[in-house]
């Protein structure tokens, strides 16, 4: 090839490049609407009223980011197991789910500043003997939603040791067979818990069992929105809005509405 054809080449090449950097870099700003992927099943999170509408905490936080950013909030549901793939399908541009921010996950796609955290506890019927232990739960069924922090560390920690791990692809089906006796425990965030199960009519004569479960490896250290990893554009207006958000309040005061114990990360 001759030495001007090649420079043609490389400065044509250059010139696609630097397109494709300010196209991502002017991304967010010509966006008319920020498409979140939600899997409505997770009160008091991400739920739906008896009139349909979605609800919760991350609802609250999502429609305020989008008012923040002058967009049009579209919610797109799916399985939580789903999120990510869907995300890298472009099936939506963030993931809104109360999605923990883990080293695992942070290989497949990226994720905003973290917004807040929850404890991890087991339910099961009150005066049980059930710990989230090996010991604790030897001989017992316990309910995980899939693709969540929770069956990773479930799967990872007990089944491991012989602990039968029921994975589900949603959370309602978990509380549905537990009520009825075909799950001896399950274990989720502990505000899912309570506000989704143990102070509904269906949680009576269920309580937690044992501590709050910790291990920033495998249940993360913070909710955050999940991004594709080249929306370097995106994550950084969504973590402005979000800024802004935590600065005047107004997370907190969407967590008040919801929580018992004080959950927004500074």
């Amino acid at each position: 090839m001759k030495k001007s054809h090649l420079i043609g080449r490389k400065l044509a090449t250059l010139a696609v490049l630097g397109a494709a950097v300010l196209t991502n870099a002017y991304a967010a700003d010509d966006m008319k609407q920020l498409r979140f992927g939600v899997e409505a099943s997770y009160a008091p999170f991400e739920s739906k009223s008896p009139a349909g509408e979605l609800q919760g905490f991350d609802i609250d936080i999502g429609n305020a980011v989008c008012a923040k950013l002058k967009m049009k909030c579209v919610w797109v549901e799916n399985s939580f197991d789903g999120l990510i793939p869907a995300l890298q399908a472009r099936k939506f541009d963030a993931i809104n789910s109360d999605m923990t921010i883990t080293d695992k996950r942070k290989v497949a796609i990226d994720f905003t500043d973290p917004i807040y955290t929850i404890p991890n506890q087991l339910i099961a019927k009150k005066g049980s003997a059930i710990q989230p232990t090996v010991d604790g739960l030897k001989g017992k069924r316990v309910g995980v939603l899939q693709g969540s922090i929770q069956e990773t560390y479930a799967k990872a920690k007990w089944a491991t040791a012989g602990i039968d791990v029921e994975s589900y692809q949603a959370q309602d089906q978990i509380y549905a067979d537990l009520a009825s006796g075909r799950l001896d425990a399950a274990f989720q965030d502990a505000e899912a818990a309570s506000k989704g199960f143990l102070k509904q009519p269906q949680g009576a004569g269920f309580a937690f069992a044992g501590p709050a479960v910790a291990d920033d490896k495998l249940l993360g250290s913070g909710v955050g929105f999940g991004v594709r990893k080249n929306d370097k554009a995106l994550k950084d207006a969504v973590n402005r809005a979000l800024k802004e958000l935590k600065d005047e309040g107004t997370i907190d005061r969407f967590a008040q509405k919801y929580f018992d114990v004080k959950v927004v990360l500074k």
